[in-house]
């Protein structure tokens, strides 16, 4: 995996210089940009990092960047940044998924700590990300009838009900078992069952 990086988005351009200095001591690769259409325009969502965000800034503030993100179906964990916060600002952030709310000026180990758990937490939503991306790409060569097979294989019909109810043979069943194997790279229908529910993609996610 590409090693991660801190995008610090701050108007205040002094801030950003010396945050991304504390991190850059420790050998965490920043970035800095002082506006959210910048930030934007160079984001590349595909790799694994952490956001420290600014409240308020001019134009577009952290809010909406932070709802613009999970629009997008980001999963970057987004650490926000105030010298105005407030517990109703706080709360709004971390009920919409930010993993802390920092006050400015802020303790420099303090924040070191977080960002280095909100790097470990991009890590772990990255790679898990990439795993349901890659079976996605696994289930989609599946045929709309391998696809219902599938499913009601996965809720426990026998060979012979699946027949019944998709009025086809037994034989045929087994036969798309067999290709559901085969595209999907599954070493049974057992354990692509468990990566399905792993990934939220089983029967009753749709």
């Amino acid at each position: 995996m590409t090693a991660p990086v801190v995008h610090i988005v701050d108007d205040d351009r002094e801030l950003c210089a010396s945050l991304a200095w504390l991190l850059e001591s420790v050998g965490i690769t920043a970035r800095c940009y002082h506006d959210v259409d910048t930030f934007l325009a160079s984001y590349d969502p595909a790799r694994p990092a952490c956001l420290v965000l600014d409240v308020r800034m001019p134009g577009a503030g952290g809010f909406q960047l932070q709802e613009e993100l999970n629009r997008a179906g980001s999963v970057i964990p987004v650490v926000f940044v105030s010298a105005h916060g407030d517990i109703r600002m706080s709360v709004r952030a971390l009920q919409r998924g930010a993993v802390d709310f920092l006050e400015k000026p802020y303790d420099p180990q303090h924040m070191l700590d977080v960002v280095q758990g909100a790097l470990r937490t991009a890590r772990e939503r990255f790679a898990r990300a990439a795993e349901e991306g890659a079976l996605r790409t696994r289930l989609a060569r599946l045929s709309p009838r391998e696809r219902e097979v599938l499913h009601l294989v996965i809720e426990g019909l026998a060979g012979k009900n699946i027949a019944s109810r998709l009025g086809i043979s037994v034989k045929t069943v087994d036969v798309h078992r067999t290709r559901i194997r085969e595209k999907t790279g599954a070493r049974s229908i057992t354990t692509l069952a468990r990566d399905m529910y792993r990934a939220g993609l089983g029967p009753s996610a749709g």
